[in-house]
């Protein structure tokens, strides 16, 4: 037992406990973060988000020295691949990204406490304890309050458990010592794309197999189609409406069992990636102990972000919402400033959505599907980056803009862009709308040329009718 007394116990030191923890310090808290993790950032900084960009774009050069640099008159011997090299510099990012919030934490007087945490139920309504169990024993901490930020892990799917290194999750897939020579990805989203684009990219064959009939369900839909015909250009196969009904391994040969409505087939492969969706880690938190009761596998909470144990909060992947690290860091924020007082709050129609293949799709606000369904009345806006000259002077002119507006306001609902730099490009549409701008405020505006923020503008004078380069 241990007499130290905090304003507050974080329990997961991802990118919304970390980030929480940051604030509430800057806030005049005293903060103790719990992370079994040798390093703090969580999946996201560990192995989901940093090292998959890292991979992303050390593959990307790879391919364009390969496949494009010839196109502008550099002539270059075929390029070798240094694996291992690769993965050091993507290990090296991460790293030095991890000593950065370690020195935040240091910087704002923040303790990290080494282990596993869980809830200890309070006596005659005492807020609960946090017991942080580690190598050293168990260790019983008092607050004043108690934040989850625990996130989520790859589900494992019953007829392919994972077998590292044959059948790996995302984290497992980003440490292939070898090049596999087929690689399968179960599962269409974004994850499974992303990385499966990695290895396609340094030469392995890649089959996506979804059990639904399109890839990327939440997504604009003529972008999703759109950038699989672009993928199967880039070497990726889908096999779209197919299930897997079994699995077996011999040696470093993997047979998959298919089933669809053409029937049933045989796939075999060296290595399989599962990117299946992920389950919210709150196994052993002992929120039964305190009376925390789940709703769908998460964890419902009021506008403070307090679940129904008084003192104790929830944020992130835990709580209902897309699991997105953006998302949690966003929400550790408000949670922060809410508990000092502050009326802040996230604006969940205006999460951003990213996918980092080439090209990259990047979106925010309602699709046009979302808004058929709900009977919105709507103005599309398009403007193909094959008319931007900046992107023609890329060399990257796959993609569009799409805006959707409103008919009468001409306020922006929402923007889908697919093409080069979406991620970056989307900064702008985000901004306009968080303010309630319409497609006319962005006409209004100068933009430099040649840029490829032009055709963000372009495609808001198409929604209203004025469109002038296309």
């Amino acid at each position: 037992m241990s007499d130290s007394t905090y304003d507050l116990i974080v329990i997961g030191g991802g990118p919304g406990g970390y980030v929480a923890a940051i604030r509430a310090a800057q806030l005049g808290q005293s903060v103790a973060v719990v992370e079994q993790r040798a390093s703090l950032g969580g999946v996201c900084l560990n192995e989901g988000c940093i090292p998959s960009k890292a991979l992303l774009d050390s593959s990307e050069l790879f391919a364009r020295a390969r496949d494009e640099f010839d196109k502008h008159g550099i002539l270059i011997d075929p390029p070798r691949l240094d694996l291992p090299k690769l993965l050091k510099r993507k290990q090296d990012v991460v790293t030095r990204l991890t000593r950065g919030i370690a020195s935040l934490f240091k910087k704002n007087a923040i303790t990290q406490l080494s282990g596993s945490g869980r809830l200890v139920a309070g006596a005659d309504g005492a807020p609960p304890s946090v017991a942080v169990t580690s190598d050293a024993g168990e260790t019983t901490y008092q607050a004043r309050r108690v934040l989850l930020a625990t996130g989520s892990r790859a589900i494992e799917i019953p007829p392919l458990p994972f077998e590292p290194p044959y059948v790996v999750d995302a984290a497992g897939a980003l440490s292939f010592e070898t090049v596999p020579e087929h690689l399968v990805v179960i599962g269409g989203g974004y994850i499974g794309l992303e990385l499966g684009t990695v290895w396609a990219r340094l030469g392995s064959k890649v089959t996506v197999v979804e059990m639904l009939p399109e890839i990327l369900p939440p997504t604009d839909r003529e972008a999703a189609k759109a950038l699989q015909k672009l993928l199967e250009k880039q070497g990726l196969s889908f096999r779209l409406g197919t299930q897997l009904t079994g699995a077996s391994r011999d040696g470093e040969q993997i047979t998959l069992s298919l089933e669809s409505d053409k029937g049933n087939d045989k796939l075999t492969c060296d290595r399989v990636l599962v990117s299946a969706g992920r389950r919210p880690n709150t196994e052993q938190l002992g929120l039964e102990a305190c009376g925390i009761e789940l709703e769908q596998g998460r964890i419902r909470v009021d506008d403070d972000y307090q679940t129904s144990c008084k003192g104790v909060y929830a944020i992130g992947d835990l709580v209902p919402g897309p699991m997105l690290a953006h998302k949690a860091s966003e929400e550790g924020v408000v949670f922060a400033e809410r508990l000092a007082g502050q009326a802040s709050r996230v604006d969940y129609e205006l999460i951003p959505g990213i996918i980092y293949t080439h090209p990259e799709i990047a979106a925010i606000g309602q699709t046009e599907q979302q808004l058929k369904d709900t009977g919105s009345e709507y103005t599309v806006g398009k403007f193909p980056f094959m008319a931007s000259g900046r992107a023609k002077a890329m060399n990257a002119t796959d993609g569009f803009v799409k805006v959707l507006a409103a008919p009468q306001s001409g306020r922006i609902l929402g923007v889908t862009i697919m093409g080069p730099h979406a991620s970056e490009m989307l900064g702008e549409a985000m901004a306009v709308m968080a303010f309630a701008g319409s497609a006319r405020d962005v006409a209004m505006m100068c933009h430099a040329h040649p840029t490829l923020s032009e055709s963000f503008k372009e495609a808001c004078l198409a929604a209203l009718g004025e469109a002038v380069h296309a």
